[in-house]
Order: structure tokens, then sequence, then C-alpha cells
């Protein structure tokens, strides 16, 4: 089983190795844990960078991917009463909500990369990340929610809070 310091056990030589077998498909593997620790501290680095990004630059000015627009139009047109000022766990989760969630997401399989990837998601958009307030999505979910919360002035709270301190 791995150690607390599994990622330490891989080595600078196993560096190379580990970010090849990120880019695996899952079903390549079954339940390795230092492929799991690999996962976990890849969406923990993306969610801060994320978070850093969004403090730090008028979220109304970011562009997370080349299809912006078309991501931001089929989710307000799929999701248009989702509150995602304050997203609940079975607003993703629920089985209806799956249901709803997977045409969306499949239709930009093979034009956003890495769409189903595992990434965190904030639950309350004017809170950083804490495990109280995050949720495992996949990255097309996370891209839809982040790109609609700084079109819509979401994530400006968290600019404007950020950028007051400094």
């Amino acid at each position: 089983m791995a150690s607390d310091d599994g990622l330490a056990a891989l080595g600078v030589e196993g560096a190379s190795a580990a970010a090849h077998a990120l880019s695996l498909p899952a079903e390549a593997y079954g339940n390795d844990p230092r492929l799991e620790v690999m996962w976990a501290m890849k969406a923990y680095n993306h969610a801060e960078v994320y978070f850093n990004l969004i403090s730090s630059v008028d979220p109304k000015f970011l562009k997370l991917t080349k299809l912006d627009d078309q991501i931001y139009s089929s989710f307000r047109e799929t999701f248009k009463e989702l509150d995602i000022k304050q997203l609940k766990e079975e607003d993703l989760k629920s089985d209806q909500a799956k249901e709803r969630w997977r045409p969306f997401c499949n239709q930009f399989e093979g034009l956003v990369e890495d769409f189903n990837y595992g990434t965190l998601l904030r639950l309350d958009c004017e809170k950083d990340y804490t495990e109280e307030n995050t949720i495992f999505a996949t990255r097309v979910q996370f891209f839809a929610v982040e790109i609609a919360r700084n079109r819509e002035g979401f994530n400006d709270t968290v600019y404007k809070s950020k950028g007051s301190k400094s």
C-alpha cells in the first residue's frame, strides 16, 4: 500500500514516468494508490493556479479555453436555472443531474483537451478551495461553471477581496 510519502518514493527518475502515466486513460489502471495520489496532486495544483488567477486578474477578462463562447452558450442553454454562485453536490452528482450533464460533457469530447479528467470545483464561488467547499467534477464541467461565473460576475468577489489585501 501507499505510504504518506507516495510521491517522494517515485524519485526524480519517476517524474517523467508519472507524467506519462497521468496522460493515459483511466481504464489502463486498476486502483493504484500512487496514481490516486498523483491525480489528487494534479487536481489540487490546477485548483490552486486557477484560484490565484481569479484572485489577481479581473475574471470577466479571462479566457479559459478556445471554446469559451461555445461552452458558455451550451451550458446556459442546458442549465438555465443552475445556481452557479452556490452549487450543491446534487447539482452534479444526483442521478438526474448526471443524466443532464452526460450529453453536455460528451459534446466536447475531442474539442476540449482532457474534457473528462477529474478537476476540483468550488461549491460556493465566494470562498476558497477547502474540503467543505470543493467537489470533484470533470474538466468540462469546471470550465462550464467557471466561465459562467466569470462572465456573470460571480467570481468578482474573490478578485476584489484578494486585490484589496495587497
